[in-house]
């Protein structure tokens, strides 16, 4: 099945072209023109959204979940053409977007199921006292219900567990909020085939149109209005932290100030306990190189810092790291600018006197390879500039006097999404003195593992402190990130048939 787009905006159920186009960039495979979005579009969508908030915010869980399930059945039911555009436009290999699809689609039923359940209504029920002195008390029963229509910006890196149909777009159209997509300018033909499968299951469950709509391209003034626009009640966002800040930013500047929930992205460092180092540090360098060039590093979650202690098995670690990393390829980037913005983090490491190469490599216009860079542990504390994000496969290693040292390193990071401790049995003191550390520093703590990949489970965790998203007290992945998009409303004295459904 092979599928053209045609590059049209779908707003509240209708397909609309707009006079400005653009092109997107595939790795392979023909161009596509589609249209700008505009500021019109988005006012059209917002009210849209708006209405059918009154009648999709107030559906059954069953009809919500029936929704969803179907989502994900017309999805399948376009696998092999959603792979095709995908693989085309991101340089992704197929097996990585056919593992996408699949936890697109998981989600999406994930969330199905945690409706159907009811727990995320945190139901909280206190019965009347009438006799009660010196006055009676009330009934009060307490449910969490939707906030109302919800922007979603699609993610360059995911282009569909992140993106049209993602996390985000699932878990707000689960609390029962219609959903205004801003699609990501490198993958506009994936976007506009799952928002096909969205707009069929749409039709098959008599939803209100307005439920979704999906926004290509644009200059900034778009991305602003939707940001601004008074119907939108939160945002989802997964992206760079000076785009994140910006929109965050706007958030907070309205009328009507609203939640931010943007996840930015972080270093992921890694701690290698000396034990641990000790019994198997080449295993260790090999796995960490395989881990930072998975997919050119292009993960939100990619462990960009290794910290450890300096000697002989640092150097075992370290040669290990450069030789896996020899066998390594160029691979695609998924746009001309992430591959553009890769080199440009590999020259500041170049031109810093703080870091010495271990393995060096030129990357191409659209291609990346891997780096390796080295530092002490004072260095790194004193040039801020090493601790921040590379998107693409370069690594650092920093050497630390000992696993004491490690602890002040870690203090001295700013918000992470993950932080790793490699550790042997005998390290456990030396692990227990970091865990206070990285709990506070990061939304995932990991022993013994690599962080790129994250389980969609209801006990994830994937966000942080900031920077590395702006909402510490939330997750963009798994059935908690459903409470990003509800409110709790105390009904006191209300009559059962006045009452939101309640499971039974």
């Amino acid at each position: 099945m092979t599928f053209t787009p045609h590059g049209q905006h779908l707003i509240a159920g209708d397909w609309v072209a707009t006079e400005a186009r653009f092109a997107n960039e595939p790795v392979s495979g023909p161009l596509h023109s589609f249209s700008v979005g505009t500021v019109d579009l988005v006012n059209r969508a917002c009210e849209a959204a708006e209405e059918a908030f009154w009648s999709y915010g107030y559906s059954s869980r069953e009809e919500r979940a029936r929704f969803l399930d179907t989502i994900a059945d017309e999805i399948e039911a376009r696998a092999e053409a959603i792979t095709e555009i995908g693989t085309a436009e991101t340089g992704l290999p197929t097996a990585r977007l056919q593992g996408e699809r699949g936890r697109t689609t998981g989600q999406l039923r994930l969330f199905a199921s945690h409706i159907r359940a009811g727990d995320y209504l945190d139901q909280r029920f206190d019965a009347a006292l009438p006799d009660r002195q010196p006055a009676p008390r009330p009934e009060i029963r307490m449910i969490q219900r939707p906030i109302g229509p919800v922007a979603v910006f699609g993610a360059s890196n995911f282009p569909l567990a992140f993106s049209t149909a993602g996390g985000d777009t699932a878990a707000a159209l689960a609390a029962g909020c219609p959903v205004v997509v801003k699609g990501h300018s490198a993958h506009p033909g994936t976007g506009e085939i799952i928002a096909e499968a969205v707009h069929a299951a749409i039709g098959k469950c008599g939803v209100h149109p307005g439920v979704f709509s999906l926004i290509q391209g644009g200059r900034r003034d778009v991305g602003t209005a939707l940001v601004q626009h008074p119907r939108i009640k939160a945002v989802g966002f997964t992206g760079s932290l000076a785009g994140g800040r910006a929109l965050f930013d706007l958030c907070a500047a309205r009328p009507e100030p609203i939640p931010f929930f943007g996840e930015l992205g972080s270093v992921n460092p890694m701690f290698i306990l000396p034990e641990a180092a000790k019994a198997r540090a080449g295993a260790l360098g090999a796995g960490w190189a395989g881990s930072l060039t998975m997919g050119a590093g292009q993960f939100c979650t990619n462990p960009g810092i290794a910290v450890v202690v300096d000697g002989a098995d640092a150097d075992r670690f370290t040669k290990a790291m450069t030789e896996a990393l020899a066998k390594v390829g160029p691979q695609p980037m998924l746009t001309p600018g992430i591959a553009k913005a890769y080199r440009d983090g590999q020259a500041r490491f170049q031109t810093r006197n703080t870091v010495k190469p271990l393995y060096e490599t030129a990357s191409g216009e659209r291609t990346a390879s891997p780096n390796l860079y080295e530092t002490t542990g004072d260095q790194f504390l004193a040039d801020h500039a090493l601790s921040e994000e590379v998107f693409g496969p370069l690594g650092l290693v920093v050497r630390v006097g000992s696993a004491e040292e490690m602890v002040k390193l870690a203090k001295g990071f700013e918000g992470q999404l993950t932080a790793t401790i490699h550790m042997d049995k005998a390290d456990t003191e030396a692990a227990r003195a970091l865990m206070p550390v990285l709990e506070r520093k990061a939304g995932r703590v990991l022993v013994n593992g690599f962080p790129t990949g994250v389980e969609v489970v209801d006990a994830q965790v994937h966000g942080g402190p900031y920077p590395a998203s702006t909402n510490f007290g939330a997750t963009s992945v798994g059935t908690l990130s459903i409470r990003r998009f509800l409110r709790p409303v105390a009904f006191q004295n209300v009559p059962a048939e006045l009452l939101p459904e309640i499971p039974g």
